[in-house]
């Protein structure tokens, strides 16, 4: 297996913003560890960075201070920066163009949030062909209230890890993965 690992969307809005996460506990300190991990064993490091496309938009404004990366992710060594606008990290950027160049054929995602960005990411990859490590203690989420109803942070994100597990990823926790690497 050639890997790379997928960092989406650490941004300063999860911490300082309007949508806080909040599960699971210690997800920052366990992303940091596999970036720092991928590092030491040359895993290529992407990190994806969300903005919305109205230059308006009160959350993940383009250029604004919380669209900024957390200052202990953008200080780590990455390969790449992908901007998207869409939940998808491969939907119209370069993600794929990367991956194909250096032969990636397996790609680990962490990050915010757990139902949106990271599952659409991983089912993406899937769909390209990749085979995909998603990191359950790496990814993380908050409580979600909406027309729909209402849900946990926990309950979100646990039923993600399920439906991932099923067809789509390899459901991990980011010691195993760092075993893997090593």
């Amino acid at each position: 297996m050639k890997r790379a690992l997928i960092v989406i969307d650490v941004q300063r809005e999860y911490f300082e913003g309007a949508l806080p996460v909040r599960h699971p506990e210690g997800h920052l300190e366990k992303i940091l560890n596999v970036m720092d991990a991928a590092h030491d064993a040359n895993v290529p490091t992407v990190v994806v960075r969300h903005h919305q496309p109205d230059p308006e938009s009160p959350i993940f404004c383009k250029g604004s201070d919380l669209w900024q990366l957390h200052e202990q992710v953008e200080s780590r060594p990455r390969d790449i920066i992908i901007d998207k606008q869409l939940p998808g990290s491969f939907t119209n950027t370069q993600l794929d163009s990367f991956l194909k160049e250096r032969e990636i054929d397996t790609v680990c995602v962490t990050g915010y949030m757990t139902q949106v960005c990271c599952d659409t990411t991983a089912r993406q990859a899937m769909h390209l062909g990749y085979s995909v490590e998603f990191l359950n203690d790496a990814t993380g989420t908050l409580d979600v209230e909406n027309k729909a109803g209402s849900v946990s942070a926990e309950e979100l994100h646990r039923s993600i890890l399920v439906a991932q597990q099923m067809f789509i990823s390899d459901v991990i926790d980011s010691k195993t993965w760092i075993e893997r690497i090593s």
